[in-house]
Formats: C-alpha cells, sequence, structure tokens
C-alpha cells in the first residue's frame, strides 16, 4: 500500500494523523507525521519509519521511503 506523508521535523511532540479524503480530494491516503527528530542525516527519516511502523502495527523493515527522502512530502511503500 502506499501512502503520502508531508513530515514535521523538529516537532515538540511525535504523532500521526490521517488526513480524512474529502479534504483531499483523492483516493490515496494522505497523512502528516510529527518527529522530534531533525532533518539531519536521515535522523528524520528513520523516525518517520519508526512512527508509521508504530502507527500500523508492522515491523520497521514493512515500511520504505519511495520517493522524498530528501524532502518533507514523502511516499511510502507499507507491506501489511
Amino acid at each position: 500500500m502506499k501512502i503520502f506523508v508531508k513530515v514535521k521535523p523538529n516537532a515538540k511532540i511525535e504523532k500521526v494523523e490521517e488526513i480524512p479524503e474529502q479534504l483531499i480530494g483523492r483516493k490515496e491516503v494522505d497523512f502528516k507525521v510529527w518527529v522530534k527528530e531533525s532533518a539531519k542525516e536521515g535522523k528524520a527519516n528513520d523516525a518517520v519509519i519508526k512512527a508509521l511502523a508504530k502507527y500500523f502495527g508492522v515491523s520497521k523493515s514493512a515500511v520504505n521511503i519511495v520517493s522524498g527522502a530528501t524532502v518533507k512530502q514523502k511516499i511510502i511503500d507499507l507491506e501489511l
């Protein structure tokens, strides 16, 4: 399953929030992910993978960044 994610690094709290389909007008699933880590040296990407794995109840190896490794908007592939 592919999901579209907008990352908010350097957040005070870590959370994952699903954006309702009616707000975005697309059938794809969109999420916002807040992580405490900074966007340096891939730390935020690692935190996003960990947060999404916990949210979906899968292992970290089941969460892969397909596109957007160096930007805030990412496409993530989940193996559910």
